[in-house]
């Protein structure tokens, strides 16, 4: 059982993966690359003066995977709430569990619809931190904000979900900066 499952590897679900990676947890992270960040330019991302989508997914992909989180090349089919936790069923029909799940699968938003998630006019309904109404379970990114997505919103969306994790599992407020030695 993994402690967190994220579905989607844009840069929402590989924000949330590094934080939470990063800090210990054990983390599985489900995507085929297929975000739309391969079709972006980024000249709006703080700290990044210029880079391709494509040349950021790989940075981002290489450093979750440096922190210890598992990529798996495979979508999530179905995703059930349980009494620990979270089901999650790829398509090749293996099944993965974990105490919490961050969705960042982008504006179609097909898992969160099967859990019953609200959507208003702006997108499925979370609060600052990514929460749902569903305890454990997260959505961040293009599902939450449709038509205002951006990377650099959707990955600290996704830092913000990570963070609220790594708080609940601490039992207090976590913060995650490192300072040069």
């Amino acid at each position: 059982m993994a402690d967190v499952i994220i579905v989607g590897d844009g840069p929402a679900g590989l924000s949330a993966a590094l934080f939470l990676a990063k800090k210990g947890m054990d983390v599985t992270v489900f995507g085929t690359d297929e975000t739309p960040m391969h079709y972006a330019m980024l000249y709006n991302y703080l700290g990044i003066p210029e880079m391709t989508g494509s040349d950021f997914q790989k940075v981002a992909r290489a450093q979750v995977e440096k922190f210890g989180a598992t990529l798996h090349e495979e979508k999530v089919a179905t995703l059930e709430k349980t009494e620990t936790g979270f089901s999650a069923t790829t398509e090749g029909g293996t099944a993965h569990t974990s105490k919490y799940v961050v969705l960042g699968e982008g504006k179609a938003a097909k898992l969160a619809d099967s859990l019953g998630l609200e959507r208003s006019k702006h997108g499925v309904d979370a609060d600052r931190d990514g929460r749902t109404a569903i305890d454990g379970l997260y959505i961040t990114g293009r599902s939450t904000k449709p038509r205002r997505s951006q990377a650099i919103i959707s990955a600290g969306e996704g830092a913000s979900a990570a963070l609220d994790i790594l708080s609940i599992e601490a039992g207090k407020d976590v913060l995650d900066y490192d300072t040069v030695s």
